[in-house]
């Protein structure tokens, strides 16, 4: 994997190996719409592993966005150690961005998730959430500047305080759509830095440009 990514031109210096746990694995399988199922091979995988003390903050130091999701927040040290660096960036006024991304089966219980994701939406100035996500957990006041709501084939709504705008999207047969949200989220935040205006602050044409 770490090959992979560097001939991809891909950075991996804040990557840390450890040889006595697994890397986790993600099993997908599809229904005939194309709406996804999941399973993992985690007990414990490498990914729930990682310690602040194994972080380079400097690197937080050197970024414009500091991004993070629920798969981290699920088991220690990885959660403690997710919490620290978000705290950490939030402090240094970075701006911070966040997916939900719910994976029932990596939690002990529902109660549990609802509890980091609450988290995560009170740190936030963007949050990417999908339609499963939001019938999950209702969208309420956490401070959250711009939410950006992916709904399969149609769409995507974004809103902040000031305005909302849905963005459609051209009718495909879906194959694969794993890693569909974090491309949209990636794109999504590229497009807002180069509009240059705070999350809360932009407009419905902007909103729409971004989605």
């Amino acid at each position: 994997l770490l090959e992979t990514m560097q001939k991809a031109g891909i950075e991996t210096r804040g990557i840390v190996v450890d040889d006595s746990v697994f890397t986790t694995l993600a099993f997908v399988t599809f229904s005939p719409e194309g709406d996804r199922t999941f399973s993992f091979a985690r007990k414990p995988g490498a990914d729930t592993r990682l310690s602040f003390e194994e972080i380079d903050c400097s690197m937080l130091d050197e970024a414009s966005v500091v991004h993070f999701g629920t798969l981290s927040l699920t088991d220690d040290p990885a959660r403690t150690a997710t919490k620290k660096c978000v705290e950490y960036a939030k402090k240094q006024g970075k701006l911070i961005t966040f997916d939900p991304n719910l994976r029932p089966p990596l939690w002990k219980t529902q109660g549990e998730a609802k509890q980091q994701i609450l988290w995560g939406l009170s740190m936030a100035d963007v949050v990417k959430i999908s339609d499963e996500e939001a019938e999950f957990l209702l969208l309420s006041e956490y401070g959250v500047r711009l939410a950006m709501i992916t709904m399969g084939p149609r769409g995507a709504y974004l809103a902040n305080r000031n305005a909302g705008a849905y963005a459609v999207c051209p009718a495909v047969t879906p194959v694969d759509t794993t890693g569909a949200g974090d491309i949209f989220g990636g794109s999504a935040v590229s497009r807002l830095l180069k509009i240059g205006k705070k999350p809360e602050e932009l407009d419905e044409n902007e909103l729409f440009s971004i989605g």
